[in-house]
């Protein structure tokens, strides 16, 4: 389980160490990609017997969306994580509300730059609701978002 990170980095600024300590799950539907993929393949070459069921992790993450009152999405680029977390959605109807914050354009036909009328199409955002794409560099806006709206709850 990623929760594991979380529990054995043991530091104060680290986020998987604030979602382990809150019960906060974590999951990573692309765990494979890259250097940590690298390295699984790499230990499990000369150990056989590592097993990272990913079928687990998209059951647990369905199965949070799906028994859950409401949901929101806020999403930050696109790609494999903003397919997984709609997915999740479809499996309840849609969800409640969502932010998508991403520099991808529609014209181009990738899921990173489809607007939230498609996702509403797909039952993956519901009708209803009143979704938002900011099209924006996440890494440079969210932090902004967020010093404007939920850290003015802790810090008015």
């Amino acid at each position: 389980k990623i929760d594991r990170f979380g529990q054995e980095i043991n530091n104060e600024e680290s986020v998987w160490y604030w979602c382990h300590k809150n019960k906060i799950p974590v999951f990573c539907p692309s765990i494979t990609d890259g250097a940590i993929g690298d390295n699984l393949f790499f230990h499990s070459y000369k150990n056989p017997g590592l097993i990272v069921d990913i079928a687990q992790d998209i059951k647990l993450l369905n199965q949070l969306a799906m028994k859950a009152k409401k949901t929101g999405m806020i999403i930050l680029g696109g790609g494999m994580v903003k397919h997984h977390i709609c997915n999740a959605n479809l499996m309840r109807n849609g969800a409640d509300f969502a932010v998508l914050i991403n520099t991808a354009q529609e014209f181009d036909g990738s899921d990173a730059g489809a607007k939230p009328d498609e996702a509403k199409s797909w039952g993956k955002i519901k009708m209803e609701a009143t979704p938002v794409k900011v099209y924006a560099e996440a890494s440079v806006i969210f932090p902004l978002i967020v010093s404007q709206t939920f850290a003015k709850l802790i810090h008015p």
